[in-house]
């Protein structure tokens, strides 16, 4: 709701400043910022730094856990490149290596910020009341959702509007319930099933941060290093690459099957 208020008046800010971008973008970063601030006033109360601690000790084990993760996705990703290639599509094996290079800073970041929250905090957090069951569950819906939540529309504020905040929440919501964004959610959903397994399993946060820099490398790489015609049950349907279709699906759901696995050699004592 603070979002919802604030928004307008930081995109008048941003448009005094000499700057142009969209509303829901501006909308989306404040809402970002908002949930930072009200992290950060209830940490103690939320028990947010105990939740971290908890979920980045022993960080001797945890580099190992996380190339772990990092080895697994990467396996992951080859089975989708190597598909992509068997089904004729133009696959340039010279752009992945720089893609990687070139992406590797901002998946880290985007995978230590992300796992921290839905992982360390929420999960373990969801899971002391519930169990860690239904706090997987709950926390890869909620992950898919925070992904999905982005409004269709593209306006710009030319003038102070204090509704454009609650009608681009409205825009979210009607996103939510529309059918293209339905392979979207499940596809992560089952990508938050897996970074949670790992999680879980490992007590750690480190693995699913590893597999997590992997899957976010993996799709940055595949829209410089896959062009021509691409299978849809590959390259799955709409603008987000990979996720949404049938092949990471079933991968996805391998992983879940193969993590314990995976992961026992490299568990904590």
């Amino acid at each position: 709701m603070a979002a919802v208020i604030i928004a307008p008046v930081a995109a008048i800010a941003v448009a005094t400043a000499g700057f142009n971008f969209p509303f829901p973008r501006i909308f989306d970063r404040t809402i970002m910022v908002t949930l930072f601030a009200i992290l950060g006033l209830f940490a103690r109360r939320l028990k947010l730094i105990d939740y971290l601690r908890r979920g980045f000790r022993t960080a001797r084990i945890g580099v190992w856990q996380a190339l772990s993760g990092l080895a697994l996705a990467a396996g992951a990703m080859g089975v989708l490149f190597v598909l992509a290639a068997l089904s004729g599509s133009n696959l340039r094996g010279s752009v992945i290596i720089a893609s990687v290079l070139h992406y590797m800073p901002a998946a880290i970041l985007i995978a230590v910020i992300e796992e921290s929250f839905f992982r360390a905090f929420l999960l373990s957090g969801i899971e002391g009341d519930l169990g860690s069951s239904q706090a997987l569950l709950i926390s890869s819906a909620i992950f898919a959702m925070v992904h999905v939540i982005r409004s269709p529309a593209r306006f710009y504020l030319m003038r102070f509007e204090p509704l454009a905040g609650a009608k681009a929440l409205a825009a979210y919501g009607q996103r939510m319930i529309h059918p293209e964004v339905g392979p979207t959610l499940l596809g992560l959903f089952l990508l938050g099933l897996v970074l949670g397994e790992a999680f879980v399993v490992t007590r750690k946060a480190y693995c699913s941060l590893g597999l997590h820099v992997g899957f976010v490398l993996g799709a940055k790489t595949w829209r410089l290093a896959v062009g021509g015609a691409i299978p849809r049950w590959l390259a799955g349907p709409g603008s987000v690459p990979l996720i949404t279709g049938p092949a990471a699906w079933v991968i996805s759901a391998i992983m879940l099957m193969m993590l314990p696995i995976w992961l026992k050699p490299i568990k904590e004592q």
